[in-house]
């Protein structure tokens, strides 16, 4: 991932399958047949976040006021093809470099990415292509949005394990 050299800070949001998953992903025999289901479920099944089956996370309600407004910076398309179980946000953020497993279509890349400011880095990593799509088609808005000169955040296509 490039990061060779420094210590990252490792966000790994709780984004697993629920009870409401797909039963091919809990049945599959293997890690390509698991990874299969999984891709399908999130590139396929899921086209918002009302499309989830689950209610067994909810976040905003707890939501500092600072993980809010920096939500309200993040695109609409982005923001509706969020399927996560919150967001870890630490103190103490500015210019460090944020690594977030599992990151889908990066909303929580983008909320980070204010916080870590224009000399800090986000990289997001997921193994749905789909997902990474609609993360990296909006970087150069969310770069402009944030009046950055620069990028400060970085897409990864890889599995976790």
């Amino acid at each position: 991932l490039g990061l060779a050299g420094r210590t990252p800070i490792m966000l790994a949001a709780a984004r697993r399958l629920s009870s409401a998953a797909p039963r091919a992903a809990r049945r599959a025999s293997g890690n390509g047949d698991t990874h299969e289901a999984v891709k399908d479920y999130y590139a396929r099944v899921l086209q918002t976040s009302d499309d989830l089956k689950t209610n067994a996370c909810c976040t905003s309600e707890a939501m500092p006021t600072t993980v809010k407004a920096a939500l309200r910076n993040v695109h609409d398309e982005v923001l509706a093809k969020y399927y996560g179980c919150g967001i870890v946000a630490p103190d103490a953020l500015r210019g460090r470099r944020v690594l977030d497993l599992g990151c889908g279509a990066g909303r929580d890349v983008y909320a980070l990415a204010q916080f870590v400011g224009e000399h800090g880095e986000v990289v997001g990593v997921d193994m749905t292509a789909a997902q990474l799509d609609v993360a990296c088609a909006h970087e150069e808005w969310h770069r402009a949005r944030f009046g950055y000169a620069r990028k400060n955040t970085r897409f990864v296509r890889g599995y976790l394990e």
